[in-house]
């Protein structure tokens, strides 16, 4: 084709294998709606043929960037150490990568100039944004949500965008019956902060008592924070101190979890022979913690690539794409914190 090395387009990599140029922008894009063996002949000719995207090209002909917003707000300042959302964000990114796009962190300023969130992306240039773990009441995060920019909210349903969501209802369902199962009727639930995850989870928490006909103590329901040690302390010292306190407790996440453990020692109290702890989550150091945290797994890579992947096909197919709501599914990690009761006759 007269095309020389470093000058390849796609229309010489179709040529090449006898498909058209959309198919080949699809296996390049890694969309799934052809044959994987087409795909995978196309990724490997265009690696021998030494293609190169053209991002600048790109950017004139498309009117788009091949840059992606990420907005995060942490209120407890944990920022990329959060191990759950840096799981999310770090999937998200290598996923962005792949699909030849890059990441920047949205913000509500620039150079010291304050700025709504729809004007940093506007700055930006980005095509697109991810959302999450923000206050989606927030004036600005609805103003951006609300712009027509494509956005993929994680953990909040708007009904205008896509989302994905963490399956909590069921999270929450399947762990609080892991530990009916195991004997225990007096379950207390130390929540985070009234979330559509807080409500989603007290849904499923509720569920898992009335399904296993055990009548919900509202004594033992206390408001904590999401990641945030010192509250969860202060619930813990609370409900242990109750004329008749909880079997188990359950924390908003394994982070908070180690506010409430360390309370327990103070109280002189052991895990699990004087009360059993669960958690939710399943970062990696509730593995490591001792006794082993019985936790809820949440599948954060998968949490990370599914949304990347949908706000691509949204930036992409502005015209054809549904918004939708999907689900991603975790699953209960037992360890040794919760102890098997006689189970009452």
């Amino acid at each position: 084709m007269g095309s020389g090395k470093g000058n390849v387009t796609i229309k010489d990599i179709s040529l090449k294998c006898g498909v058209s140029v959309a198919t080949v922008s699809k296996a390049l894009n890694h969309y799934g709606d052809i044959a994987p063996e087409t795909a995978e002949l196309i990724r490997k000719t265009a690696r021998e043929m030494h293609y190169i995207p053209n991002t600048a090209a790109r950017q004139l002909k498309t009117n788009t960037s091949h840059n992606i917003g990420v907005l995060f707000v942490d209120e407890m300042n944990s920022g990329l150490t959060h191990e759950y959302f840096s799981g999310i964000l770090d999937a998200a990114r290598a996923e962005a990568e792949g699909l030849g796009y890059d990441i920047t962190f949205i913000g509500k300023n620039m150079g010291g100039r304050p700025m709504t969130y729809l004007e940093h992306c506007q700055y930006r240039k980005v095509d697109g944004v991810l959302i999450a773990n923000v206050d989606f009441s927030d004036p600005g995060v609805v103003e951006l949500v609300r712009s027509g920019l494509p956005v993929i909210t994680i953990d909040y349903a708007f009904d205008s965008t896509s989302c994905v969501m963490s399956d909590n209802m069921e999270g929450c369902y399947a762990l609080t019956s892991l530990l009916i199962e195991k004997g225990h009727r007096k379950i207390a639930f130390i929540h985070g902060e009234r979330t559509s995850v807080t409500n989603k989870r007290l849904v499923g928490f509720n569920r898992a008592l009335r399904d296993h006909g055990i009548e919900p103590d509202d004594r033992y329901i206390v408001q904590g924070r999401f990641h945030d040690p010192k509250k969860s302390r202060e619930a813990t010292r609370y409900l242990m101190e109750l004329p008749d306190p909880p079997t188990v407790i359950m924390y908003p996440d394994d982070f908070s979890y180690i506010g409430g453990m360390t309370e327990l020692e103070k109280m002189g109290l052991s895990v699990p022979q004087d009360v059993s702890t669960a958690g939710y989550d399943g970062i990696p150091i509730s593995q490591f913690l001792r006794p082993k945290l019985t936790t809820y797994h949440q599948d954060a890579e998968q949490i990370g690539k599914v949304s990347v992947r949908k706000l691509v096909e949204t930036i992409e197919n502005k015209k054809t794409c549904i918004p939708e709501e999907i689900s991603v599914s975790g699953y209960v990690l037992e360890g040794t914190s919760v102890a098997s009761l006689q189970a009452a006759p």
